[in-house]
């Protein structure tokens, strides 16, 4: 009965030709062996059912750029299946990076009110919000340590435990080492950029623990090596955790 109801709510597949259009455009993907490849379909076409991909003001999406986007999105769920879609319905995706008002009120009661221009954001709950214009960036690029799409995805599965601290859920005794091994890595890391040191990663890994897990997640898909030679410790563990880079 359970696998009767399993296979009644299973998405539809995506088109092939579609598929093979949009991964062709992606290079995170069409690196990947044919049976990792075969893993990203299921769970792309899991998001293409579930979750709703908005376009902000003038962009328009085709159907093989939403696959793209999609795929990109389940990338770092390949390992970790599709119990990593939960808690949120919606992709925004504006056209460039866009503008998020800030508030802050100090220890002083004061409220500091300011502008940040990003190209992603994801919260513990809500959409995903990436820019377009970045995501291409990102893909005309793929070996240079930028993915945007995963960076949020990243802070998606670490806040799934309630908590975003750069910890996804984990079993109990990989987690006291993950967190053991990505605590020393942050705090060596930060060392550095306090003392305008050249890294290899990119700075603001250095911002929080949540940052330096987003960051080091985009190393692992795009520049695994700067990632090993930095921190062994921790590209072990996305390793595991993601499984192997398209770029191993």
């Amino acid at each position: 009965m359970l696998d009767w109801f399993r296979r009644l709510r299973r998405p539809p597949d995506l088109d092939d030709a579609l598929w093979q259009r949009a991964i062709a455009r992606v290079p995170f993907v069409s690196a990947l062996a044919p049976e990792r490849q075969q893993a990203l379909h299921a769970l792309a076409s899991r998001f293409v059912h579930d979750k709703a991909i908005t376009p902000i003001g003038d962009l328009a999406l085709d159907d093989v750029q939403r696959i793209e986007l999609a795929a990109l999105c389940c990338l770092p769920l390949i390992e970790f299946g599709e119990e990593g879609l939960h808690g949120w319905s919606q992709l925004l995706v504006y056209p460039d990076a866009f503008r998020v008002n800030r508030t802050h009120e100090d220890a002083a009661g004061v409220l500091h009110e300011w502008d940040d221009e990003l190209i992603g954001e994801a919260w513990e709950s809500g959409p995903v919000i990436v820019s377009w214009a970045d995501v291409q960036a990102d893909l005309a690029s793929p070996r240079d340590g930028f993915c945007v799409v995963v960076h949020e995805i990243a802070h998606k599965l670490d806040a799934l435990d309630g908590a975003l601290d750069g910890t996804p859920p984990l079993p109990r005794a990989w987690q006291r080492q993950w967190a053991e091994d990505f605590q020393r890595a942050f705090d060596a890391f930060g060392k550095q950029v306090e003392r305008r040191r050249k890294t290899a990663i990119d700075p603001y890994a250095a911002e929080a623990p949540e940052e330096f897990f987003a960051v080091c997640t985009e190393y692992h898909f795009s520049d695994p090596q700067a990632l090993r030679a930095s921190f062994p410790e921790v590209a072990g563990h996305l390793a595991k955790f993601y499984g192997p880079s398209p770029f191993a």
